[in-house]
């Protein structure tokens, strides 16, 4: 492969993550097709069962009325079972919880707008926030990371490492960082508290949100009294905004090596390649040129002047092949 030039590099790239992207496909066919065949046969069993039983007082005309209503009502949040009618789904805590989930593109999507008005202002007010919110994340990154930088310089001063190693040190103590405090106790925390919640379902939450995924099967809180559905609402959504930042400031950190830069440019291709020959061509005769310069003291600042003495006094320097 280093044989091989940019365009047929890029094209690699490009096939191998298309061919990663088909083959994640296959595998989540394999492993949720007999889980989801399993429950629709489980499904179909409970109604012919109901229907049997009570097909004397309710036609399956209206049982499937009554479904599809339950249903509907369901894609918005809005569930049929036990309690779950008296607490609502767009009180203050809510609302503010979509709106974070909104602004920082997680949408967990158990809760969106009803109404057309809510589905405009939606629009509108994601359309302002992000490109607002994305530029107050990168003036809050580059303020965490200067100090962030002098501090794990100071360390690697005093421990004797390389500044070449800075950087990885700096990826490295970001990296363990982010995943002890937004991943590993945050999860640790969800299993202790949710009891219907595994430890995988822990972990599986707190990287479906801090990666913006955000599938919205899995949702804390949910059936706590309303009290302690506000405080699951504010940790969540401090746990999104602080996750997120911290996140995007760990990427920034690894796209700032020196070996992730060097992989990202032996993939690229800017569509314009030059052959080597030329490219050798115009720096013999850059270099040409400016070692017939004289001294800059000899150059008078104008342009005119600059120009002769880039050029010399018998015009242009001849061309190098």
């Amino acid at each position: 492969m280093l044989g091989m030039g940019p365009r047929a590099r890029y094209w690699l790239l490009l096939a191998c993550y298309l061919a990663f992207l088909l083959l994640g496909s296959a595998v989540f066919v394999a492993i949720e097709s007999p889980p989801e065949r399993r429950l629709r046969a489980e499904l179909l069993g409970h109604l012919a069962t109901f229907q049997a039983d009570h097909q004397d007082c309710l036609s399956p005309g209206k049982l499937e009325v009554l479904l599809e209503a339950v249903l509907r009502a369901q894609a918005y949040g809005i569930s049929a079972l036990g309690n779950a009618t008296e607490s609502e789904n767009w009180d203050f805590a809510s609302a503010l919880f979509f709106a974070v989930s909104v602004l920082t593109t997680t949408g967990y999507g158990h809760t969106a707008p009803l109404s057309d008005g809510g589905k405009a202002f939606c629009v509108g007010f994601a359309g302002l926030g992000l490109p607002a919110g994305l530029v107050l994340v990168a003036v809050l990154n580059q303020q965490l990371l200067r100090p962030l930088h002098c501090l794990v310089s100071w360390v690697a001063a005093h421990c004797g490492l390389a500044p070449a190693r800075v950087p990885w040190l700096q990826a490295w103590l970001l990296g363990l960082l982010v995943g002890a405090i937004f991943v590993l106790l945050p999860a640790l925390t969800l299993w202790s508290q949710e009891d219907t919640w595994g430890l995988l379902d822990a972990f599986y939450f707190c990287l479906m949100s801090l990666s913006t995924i955000g599938l919205g099967d899995f949702i804390p809180g949910q059936d706590r009294h309303p009290a302690l559905y506000w405080l699951y609402q504010l940790a969540l959504i401090c746990y999104l905004l602080l996750g997120l930042l911290a996140l995007l400031l760990t990427l920034e950190t690894v796209s700032e090596l020196k070996e992730v830069q060097t992989l990202v440019g032996f993939f690229s291709y800017s569509g314009s390649e030059c052959p080597e020959e030329d490219q050798r061509d115009i720096m013999t005769q850059d270099a040409l040129t400016l070692s017939s310069c004289p001294p800059p003291s000899a150059c008078p600042g104008t342009g005119h002047h600059l120009q002769s003495c880039l050029t010399g006094p018998g015009g242009p320097p001849p061309t190098v092949v």
